[in-house]
C-alpha cells in the first residue's frame, strides 16, 4: 500500500492578486482514500510557474504543516507566490521534502513508498478581477524514471481527474485517478527492463517479448494511462531495441479524453510513431473488431492493472480476454498473448478471478510483489495461455 498527499480541499482555479493566502485542507491517504497515514509528516509547499512553454520556475520548498490524522480536516493559508504577476498561472505543490526530488515519484525507488507521494495542484490563475471561487477538481503527479545506462533520466506527468464527494461508492464512478496497482506494475517494468528483477523462465519471456524488435500490446482497464505511457517510454527513448509494434491502451468512452492527453503529454518521450493510442473498449460489447484491427500479426501481451476492485464485471472481462485470445490465436496460430496482471487485494472474493481465468484456458503466476510503505502489497501475475481455447 502507498500513501498520497492530496486535497481534502483543494485551491481554487483563480484566486485574487490581494496577497490573501490560499485556504486547502492537505491529506495523506491510501488511494481509496480509506486509511490515514497515522505518524507525524512533515509537508511543504513551494509554487511552479505554468506557461505554455516549458517553465523552470520552481520555488524553493516551505514547511507548510506537520500532518497528523488527528487535525486531517484543518485548513491551512497558504502563502501565494511572491511577486505573482496580473494573468500568471501557478501550481502548487505539496511534497514530504525539501528538494527538487522529492516532489518527483520515482518510479525505479527501489523503496518506492517509504514517503508520501507528491501532488501537485491544475493551474490557478491569479487575476487582478474578483471572481467567485471555484474548487479545482484535477491534480497532476510527476513522475521520474532513468535508464539502464543512467545516462538519461525522464520526468512526465499524469492529470487524474478527482472527485471530491464523500460518497466512497460514488466517487470511485467519478474519480480517474492512480491506483496502487497502476504505480507498482509501472514500477516493476522498469526494474524488469533494467535488469533489476528476479531471472525466471516466465519472466524472461516477459522480457523477451516486451522489449523485442517488434511487440504489439493491448491495455485494458487504463484509467490515466501510466502503465501504457511508461512502457512507450522505455520501448522508445530508454535505448530499447523496439523498432516497431504498437501500443493499444483501452478504456470506456468517457475516460478517453483524460487518458489521450497524458499520452499527448509525453510525446516527445516514445520513439517516433510509437506513441501509445487511445481507444474506447466496453467489456460487455462482444464486438473488438475496430480496438484490434491494428494488430495485423496478432497480440503479443495484454497488460492490466487494477481491474479487479467489482467482481460483478468479471464476466464481461473474461469474455473480453477470451476474445482478445481467439483474435490473436486465428491471426497466427502459435500466438497466444501473454498477460500482465497488477493486482491489489482488497477482498478475498477478487481472487475468483484466476479461477475463471482457468476455465478458459489462462493459468497466472505470481512474479513479484511491491510492498509499498506498509499493509498489502501490490502483486504481479503473469497469465500464460494452457490450451487451445478453439
Amino acid at each position: 500500500m502507498f500513501y498520497y498527499i492530496s486535497f481534502l480541499r483543494p485551491p481554487p482555479t483563480q484566486a485574487a492578486l490581494s496577497g490573501e493566502p490560499i485556504l486547502v485542507t492537505p491529506q495523506i491517504a491510501n488511494d481509496l482514500r480509506t486509511e490515514y497515514y497515522i505518524d507525524v509528516q512533515d509537508i511543504f509547499y513551494s509554487w511552479s510557474l505554468h506557461s505554455p512553454t516549458p517553465s523552470s520556475v520552481i520555488t524553493k520548498p516551505v514547511k507548510l504543516t506537520s500532518w497528523r490524522a488527528s487535525t486531517m480536516y484543518k485548513e491551512i493559508p497558504v502563502p501565494p507566490p511572491r511577486n505573482v504577476r496580473d494573468g500568471e498561472y501557478w501550481r502548487l505543490i505539496l511534497s514530504s521534502g525539501t528538494s527538487r526530488k522529492d516532489q518527483v515519484l520515482s518510479l525505479n525507488d527501489q523503496n518506492l513508498g517509504r514517503q508520501p507521494f507528491p501532488v501537485l495542484s491544475d493551474p490557478i490563475f491569479f487575476s487582478a478581477r474578483s471572481s467567485k471561487a471555484v474548487k479545482q477538481e484535477r491534480i497532476q503527479r510527476s513522475y521520474g524514471l532513468t535508464a539502464t545506462n543512467r545516462d538519461h533520466h525522464v520526468i512526465f506527468d499524469i492529470i487524474e481527474q478527482t472527485s471530491f464527494d464523500l460518497d466512497k461508492a460514488t466517487e470511485m464512478k467519478l474519480q480517474q485517478k492512480i491506483w496502487d496497482s497502476g504505480i507498482g506494475l509501472s514500477s516493476w517494468l522498469i526494474q524488469l527492463h533494467s535488469g533489476m528483477v528476479a531471472n525466471t523462465a516466465l519472466v524472461s519471456k516477459v522480457k523477451n517479448a516486451l522489449f523485442a524488435s517488434k511487440c504489439d500490446v493491448l491495455e485494458l482497464g487504463a484509467g490515466t494511462g501510466i502503465v501504457a505511457i511508461v512502457l512507450g517510454i522505455l520501448q522508445g527513448l530508454l535505448n530499447s531495441p523496439v523498432t516497431s509494434g504498437k501500443i493499444i491502451t483501452t478504456d470506456l468512452p468517457s475516460a478517453l479524453p483524460l487518458l489521450q492527453s497524458n499520452i499527448s503529454s509525453s510525446q516527445s518521450l516514445y520513439h517516433p510513431g510509437n506513441a501509445p493510442k487511445g481507444v474506447a473498449l466496453d467489456w460487455d460489447e462482444p464486438d473488438i473488431s475496430t480496438q484490434v484491427a491494428s494488430f495485423a500479426s496478432g497480440i503479443d501481451v495484454i497488460v492490466m492493472s487494477d481491474v479487479t476492485y467489482n467482481t460483478a464485471s468479471f464476466p464481461a472481462l473474461i469474455g473480453t480476454l477470451f476474445r482478445l485470445i481467439m483474435f490473436s490465436t486465428s491471426v497466427t496460430p502459435a500466438k497466444a498473448p501473454l498477460i500482465i496482471l497488477g493486482y491489489k487485494e482488497r477482498d478475498v472474493a477478487e481472487r475468483t478471478l484466476w479461477e475463471m481465468a482457468e476455465k478458459i484456458g489462462i493459468r497466472f503466476e505470481e512474479v513479484a510483489q511491491i510492498p509499498g510503505a506498509e499493509g498489502t502489497p501490490v502483486e504481479v501475475w503473469v497469465g500464460t495461455v494452457l490450451v487451445n481455447t478453439q
